[in-house]
């Protein structure tokens, strides 16, 4: 249940620094910056915890948005996602983790609540850190690694040359996807993405 008293806090996932920037474990920063820039929020140190915030609205008058890019390491990204759900007063339901996905191809958009981490150490933070896995997952697709390389090193290196052509398209649908889901809820967000 939406309490619209309250904002919702979107947490990119993503690790800092600029050497990380554009690898495909950070696409959750690039939903954060391409939300803030949607909202006209700036990003800047939080006091009560490791993170970058910006807040915003959607629309006039619309949902209050706080968005956040932990400056922790991904397997540490759930203290700040805690800190700051506690510190703006946000239930677990209009949590909201933008991360990238091995299990999806690339390209695909895809957003669910609760459910397993596969193996995301940046999801398996926040479910400790927040105590509950019943959180909102916007779940951007890399695909799997080529051969037999190692996920780990796949997911810290940089977009191929050919996904970079449509990375801002795949950002901005994660984008609108949060968006739909902050105002029209999961169920009808999957259903009007889900098809494509």
């Amino acid at each position: 249940m939406v309490d619209e008293a309250r904002p919702w806090l979107v947490v990119g996932l993503g690790n800092p620094g600029r050497e990380y920037a554009r690898h495909r474990h950070n696409v959750g920063f690039l939903v954060a910056d391409l939300l803030a820039d949607r909202t006209g929020g700036k990003f800047s140190r939080h006091r009560r915890a490791v993170a970058d915030v910006a807040e915003g609205r959607l629309g006039f008058g619309g949902p209050k948005l706080i968005l956040a890019k932990p400056l922790t390491y991904m397997n540490l990204a759930g203290g700040p996602a805690a800190a700051l759900a506690q510190f703006f007063k946000v239930p677990p339901g209009q949590v909201i983790a933008a991360h990238d996905e091995l299990d999806l191809p690339y390209g695909t958009v895809r957003v669910k609540c609760g459910g397993g981490e596969g193996g995301h150490n940046g999801l398996r933070s926040m479910s400790k850190s927040l105590g509950t896995k019943e959180y909102v997952r916007v779940r951007v697709g890399i695909g799997r690694p080529p051969g037999r390389q190692d996920p780990a090193d796949y997911v810290l290196s940089d977009f191929s040359a050919v996904q970079r052509k449509e990375l801002d398209f795949i950002v901005d649908r994660a984008a609108d996807v949060v968006e739909s889901v902050v105002s029209e809820g999961v169920e009808r967000t999957q259903n009007a993405y889900h098809g494509g």
